[in-house]
């Protein structure tokens, strides 16, 4: 049973602190609509999205009316698209074809975003992978809220090179083809070592062939309620700072469970997990880089940074597991610098750099994310930069990512404006030092040998 003190102290969380649950997110399996004909699994996925989707958003707005908790997002994740439409695509176009209809199925139950135009490749391509891969460009321009990933190694299979290689070109080809919008496109496109299954948050959510015919999971957030937990603690020692820390995300998790519960029943689709990651926004108050400078940094960057996010990190995932039994998705903490103002500050007076970024990969939930470049930076180079997020990942049987953004006609000094939740960015400096003949080896780089295990 709910205390009334507890109800107080979680209006108080949403008033002043900032927690919010940041998606509930619709996992839709789209394999039962695989055809030979485009035309007719165009109409099977968009039938089957928008009929279990119907009342997605406004089940949500229900909730959130009813319980008082802000739901920001309403999403829909979908099978690998590379894998549903394998039959039924026969070229890259047939792909920008799907990737359409799945932008139209958005607007039709007015979703925000839609993931899953998406290729798993960590040991090989396929004929169909390749073609999803080489359409992204084309379909990121095409569409407004269609979002794509691509996983290219596991700790399991080892990293695929050839995609890596592949996917510095993708990147670099979607800047050009949305270099209007300042390379929005590279926004909605991230490339993954190790991806979960069950991830609700966007660019990286697909529904997973591991889950069933259709799910709900919802991703939590509340950087400002953990902060200002920590004020109150201020100078006290690391068993009192970590048991804080654990409580506080009990106490978020418990808001999410609530909510996915709710949407689960009302839409009558099984509750698959709770996602407690701490995800920021540019909104002052609501940082992961806040939270660390709370922890007594000078700036997120300074030495001992990387200290403080695995602890943050640990202790999250710690109270998580305590409020929920199906605690899954990437869970911990998110470092995007342009959705983050904490972050923001700190590349712009010269304390965080991408170097440092990926040493804090090594602890935290993704990787780098959202972080812009400037727009002359060479393909090769931005396969070189997934190449080690992968390698990060597959070394510590830990998710990885890279949502990186060169953007076209911009270089170091200005900055670029994305809007919303996608806040802005300074462009960061990248090492001017090639590695092209590193990347063009191609093949694979296997696993590592703590792989083997059964």
């Amino acid at each position: 049973m709910i205390e009334f003190n507890e109800i107080l102290e979680t209006n108080k969380m949403i008033d002043e602190e900032k927690l919010d649950v940041r998606t509930i997110t619709m996992g839709i399996s789209l394999l039962e609509c695989a055809d030979t004909d485009i035309k007719k699994f165009n109409d099977k996925i968009y039938d089957r999205i928008t009929g279990l989707a119907e009342n997605l958003v406004k089940t949500g707005e229900e909730i959130e009316n009813e319980y008082g908790i802000p739901i920001v997002n309403k999403r829909i994740s979908v099978t690998p698209i590379a894998l549903a439409a394998g039959s039924a695509a026969k070229s890259p176009e047939d792909f920008v074809s799907i990737a359409k209809t799945l932008d139209r199925a958005a607007h039709t139950t007015g979703v925000n975003f839609l993931g899953g135009y998406s290729a798993l490749v960590s040991k090989g391509m396929t004929k169909a992978d390749r073609m999803l891969i080489e359409s992204i460009p084309e379909a990121l321009s095409a569409t407004e809220r269609v979002c794509s990933s691509v996983n290219v190694g596991s700790t399991r299979t080892g990293i695929d090179m050839d995609a890596v290689k592949l996917m510095g070109e993708m990147v670099k080809a979607t800047a050009e083809a949305t270099a209007e919008n300042d390379s929005l496109g590279c926004a909605k496109l991230v490339v993954f070592c190790n991806a979960p299954d069950d991830n609700p948050f966007m660019a990286g959510a697909f529904h997973g062939v591991t889950e069933g015919d259709a799910i709900i999971n919802v991703g939590v957030s509340g950087p400002g309620v953990v902060k200002t937990a920590l004020a109150g603690i201020h100078g006290e020692n690391f068993e009192v700072l970590c048991e804080t820390v654990k409580r506080t995300a009990f106490k978020v998790t418990r808001v999410g469970q609530l909510v996915a519960q709710e949407a689960s029943r009302r839409l009558g689709v099984p509750f698959g997990i709770i996602d407690l990651s701490l995800a920021p926004t540019p909104a002052i108050g609501d940082s992961v880089a806040g939270i660390l400078e709370e922890m007594g940094l000078e700036s997120v960057g300074a030495p001992g940074t990387t200290a403080a996010l695995a602890l943050l990190n640990d202790q999250v995932k710690k109270g998580g597991v305590m409020a929920s039994s199906y605690v899954g998705g990437l869970s911990g903490a998110f470092i995007p610098v342009s959705e983050d103002q904490g972050m923001i500050d700190a590349v712009e007076k010269g304390a965080l750099t991408i170097e440092k970024l990926e040493a804090m990969t090594c602890v935290c939930s993704v990787g780098l994310d959202m972080i812009a470049i400037p727009g002359d930076v060479p393909a090769s180079t931005i396969s070189g930069i997934i190449a080690d997020e992968a390698a990060i990942g597959m070394v510590n049987n830990k998710t990885t990512a890279v949502r990186i953004i060169p953007v076209i006609g911009k270089g170091l000094g200005e900055k670029v404006e994305f809007g919303g939740l996608l806040g802005y960015a300074p462009i960061m400096p990248v090492n001017r030092y090639g590695c092209a003949e590193f990347i063009n080896r191609g093949g694979r780089i296997p696993a590592p040998i703590h792989s083997f295990k059964n």
